[in-house]
C-alpha cells in the first residue's frame, strides 16, 4: 500500500524538493553532493569555514503534526502509518514521533520535512554580484549537511540558530556535540570522504575513518573464511573492492586504493600462513600468488562452475581503478518532467559507457554535451 501512495507522493516531493539535496532522490547519488562540495570550496575566493550539521535520530524524532499538515497525502492513510508502531521479540512499540519503521515512505517522508532549508537560507542570504551573501550555501544529502560560510561569526551567530529553529518546527534537534564549526584548511568528514584544502588546493579523499572500517569488513571476511578455497575468497573480496573502489573513482583516491592493496596483501598472507604453518615462505608465495603483467604479487584460485569446469580468479587490485571525474546533476532536474527526459538519456548512457570500458578519455566530451544540452550546471 505504501509504494502505491509513493508513486503519487515522490513526483510531488520532487517538485518541492530543494535543489542542493542528494538523498533518496531519483538520479541523484552521493557523488554529486561531494561534487557540489568541490564546486562551493575548491574556488580562491570560496568561503573558509564549513557548517558540519548533525541531528539527533532524525528518522525517528519527526513530529507527526508537522507531517499530516504539510504533506499532501489522504491523511487517514498517513495517520495509521505514522502511529502503527513495530514489533520485536514479539512486544508492539508504539510511535509518536518519526517517520515509520522500515517504510519504503520513510525517506521521502524524512526528506519532505527537511526541504525548505535551502530557502530559508537563500532569503537570508540572497546573491550579490552572483555569489550567495556571506558564502552561505548548503549541501544536503538526506539528514546530513554541511553548510559553508565566510567566516565562524556568520555561522555560529546567525546560521546554526535559523537552522536551529528551522529543525525544532519539526519536531527535530540539532546536536550540540557533533555539529561543528571547521576550517576548510583543517578539513571535514563527508559521506565517507575528507574535503579539504591543502596550501589553497582542495582535495577530496576517501576518509581514514571510511578507508579504516572498509579495511575491517575484509579482515572479516577474511576471518569467517580461514578454512574457504582461495578462488572463492578472491570472488568475495573481489565484490567488496570493486563496490568500494568505484564508490571513491571520481575523487584523489589513488594513494588510498594503494594502501588498501598492500594492507590486504597482509591480510592474505596471514591467512595463508595460518593454514600452512608449517610450510615455508617461497612455497606459500607459489602457491596462492602468481606475476601478471608487471605485478609479481597477484592473489589467485580457482573455483568450479555447475558442469564441472574450473575457472581462475584473480584477486582485483583497486589501485587499477581509473579515477573519473564525476559530471553534477543539473540541480533543477526533475526526472519526473519529460523535458529532462533527453538529458537524463545521455547521463545514463555515459555512466554505462564509464563503467565498461573506464574511458576517461570521454569525460570532456560528455560535459560539453550536456552543457549544451540544457545549459550550463548549477552552481
Amino acid at each position: 500500500m505504501q509504494a502505491l501512495y509513493l508513486l503519487a507522493l515522490d513526483p510531488i516531493a520532487e517538485t518541492w524538493a530543494d535543489t542542493h539535496s542528494y538523498g533518496f532522490r531519483l538520479r541523484r547519488s552521493t557523488q554529486d553532493a561531494m561534487q557540489h562540495c568541490f564546486i562551493a570550496l575548491a574556488r580562491k575566493v570560496a568561503p573558509r569555514w564549513v557548517l558540519e550539521g548533525d541531528i539527533k535520530a532524525c528518522f525517528d524524532r519527526i513530529d507527526h503534526d508537522w507531517l499530516m499538515r504539510h504533506v499532501p497525502i489522504q491523511r487517514a492513510m498517513l495517520q495509521k502509518w505514522l502511529k502503527a508502531g513495530y514489533m520485536e521479540k514479539r512486544i508492539i512499540h508504539p510511535t509518536e514521533d518519526g517517520t515509520p519503521q522500515g517504510g519504503i515512505i520513510s525517506p521521502v517522508l524524512a526528506n519532505m520535512a527537511l526541504d525548505g532549508l535551502q530557502q530559508a537560507l537563500k532569503a537570508k542570504y540572497r546573491q550579490r554580484k552572483g555569489r550567495p551573501y556571506h558564502s552561505v550555501n548548503l549541501i544536503r544529502y538526506a539528514d546530513d549537511f554541511v553548510i559553508t560560510g565566510a567566516s565562524r561569526t556568520v555561522l555560529e551567530e546567525e546560521v546554526k540558530p535559523l537552522v536551529a529553529k528551522f529543525m525544532a518546527e519539526r519536531g527535530l534537534e540539532l546536536s550540540e556535540e557533533k555539529t561543528v564549526i571547521t576550517p576548510i584548511e583543517d578539513g571535514f568528514d563527508f559521506l565517507g570522504r575528507n574535503v579539504r584544502k591543502y596550501s589553497g588546493k582542495l582535495l577530496i579523499k576517501p576518509s581514514k575513518r571510511n578507508v579504516a572500517d572498509f579495511l575491517g569488513k575484509l579482515r572479516e571476511l577474511i576471518r569467517q573464511n580461514i578454512h574457504t578455497s582461495p578462488g572463492t575468497l578472491a570472488y568475495l573480496l573481489n565484490l567488496k573492492l570493486r563496490g568500494w573502489a568505484r564508490f571513491h573513482r571520481h575523487f584523489v583516491s589513488k594513494r588510498a586504493f594503494q594502501y588498501v592493496d598492500h594492507a590486504l596483501f597482509i591480510m592474505l598472507w596471514k591467512w595463508a600462513r595460518k593454514r600452512h604453518p608449517n610450510k615455508g615462505h617461497h612455497w606459500i608465495a607459489c602457491r596462492y600468488w602468481k606475476r601478471v603483467g608487471g605485478d609479481n604479487w597477484v592473489f589467485f584460485g580457482h573455483t568450479t562452475g555447475r558442469n564441472g569446469t574450473k575457472h581462475e580468479v584473480t584477486l582485483y587490485p583497486t589501485s587499477s581503478m581509473a579515477i573519473i571525474r564525476h559530471v553534477i546533476i543539473r540541480c533543477d532536474v526533475n526526472p519526473y518532467d519529460p523535458e529532462w527526459g533527453k538529458y537524463l538519456a545521455r547521463r545514463a548512457k555515459h555512466h554505462m559507457r564509464v563503467k565498461s570500458d573506464g574511458a576517461a578519455n570521454i569525460q570532456l566530451a560528455y560535459a560539453e554535451e550536456l552543457g549544451n544540452l540544457v545549459g550550463q550546471p548549477c552552481s
